[in-house]
């Protein structure tokens, strides 16, 4: 049936892409607003566990309010209270049993493991520290949204990667590209730095993860998240602006089929199915 109907548009002059179904995502679950400011969620599927950075507090302030939460998978467990003493972390990464987060003008590092601050790497310079990828080989990217920069971080040494990207922010590793988000332009860059722009938001982007064959999936922090097909083109999937939620730093687990966002000022992490024809 579906390629009788699909025949049938072609007959008409109807693009066979009008029948398909538009990605969309159905809500799975929400927690109180209890989560103190979360930017950034990762999962940890062994240990049935999520990492949420909260900055609980101002965006960029250096207070030491901030820290690293976990949350149970179904979002009915939290505890706020893993690492602390941090000030304004934003985007986490992870390689082994290391846990990378970005924090103002430092990268800190989380032994697993052991639940404890490993150590902390100055970002000379840094003072808006945004996200964070790593690669396969183990290779930390780290985005500066205020001076516009992302830096590579290799033996705990960080040396800058690229520049002259204002507002450079949501980072993904993928294989030997670097895709990334400086205000409204989704980029995506080779391993020789060439950069190419795959296309453009309505408003500054924040997260950005991969759905594989090239599509992504892109939030901005005022509450909307994109579907981007590797060809430019996008579809809006969720719009919370009207409840005042924002949309920060997602992570899609593939393996899952779930997109997780954390609702920043809303206070909330939100559990979504990617529904895909």
């Amino acid at each position: 049936m579906k390629n009788r109907l699909i025949a049938l548009a072609l007959a008409a002059g109807l693009p066979a892409m009008a029948l398909a179904q538009a990605p969309s995502l159905q809500k799975l679950w929400e927690t109180d607003t209890v989560v103190a400011v979360p930017e950034s969620v990762l999962p940890d599927p062994k240990a049935g566990i999520l990492y949420v950075s909260l900055i609980d507090g101002g965006a960029w302030d250096v207070d030491g309010k901030g820290g690293v939460g976990k949350l149970s998978p179904d979002g009915n467990h939290y505890n706020g209270q893993w690492i602390t003493g941090l000030n304004a972390p934003k985007g986490m990464g992870r390689y082994g049993n290391r846990l990378y987060v970005a924090d103002v003008s430092e990268v800190v590092v989380i032994n697993v493991a052991k639940g404890t601050i490993e150590k902390k790497i100055p970002v000379a310079d840094a003072t808006g520290l945004n996200d964070i990828t790593v690669d396969k080989k183990g290779m930390v990217y780290v985005s500066d949204s205020k001076a516009g920069k992302v830096y590579s971080i290799t033996n705990d040494v960080p040396t800058l990667y690229m520049d002259n990207l204002p507002g450079a922010n949501g980072l993904k590793a993928s294989g030997d590209n670097l895709y990334i988000l400086a205000k409204k332009a989704v980029l995506v860059s080779d391993a020789s730095k060439n950069l190419r722009t795959i296309t453009d938001l309505p408003n500054g982007g924040d997260g950005v993860e991969e759905v594989g064959n090239g599509d992504l999936i892109v939030s901005e922090w005022i509450g909307n998240v994109f579907y981007v097909y590797a060809d430019g083109r996008k579809v809006l999937m969720l719009n919370r602006q009207a409840e005042h939620k924002n949309t920060a730093d997602i992570w899609y687990d593939k393996a899952a089929g779930i997109l997780y966002v954390p609702g920043f000022n809303g206070k909330t992490i939100t559990a979504y199915r990617l529904v895909r024809s």
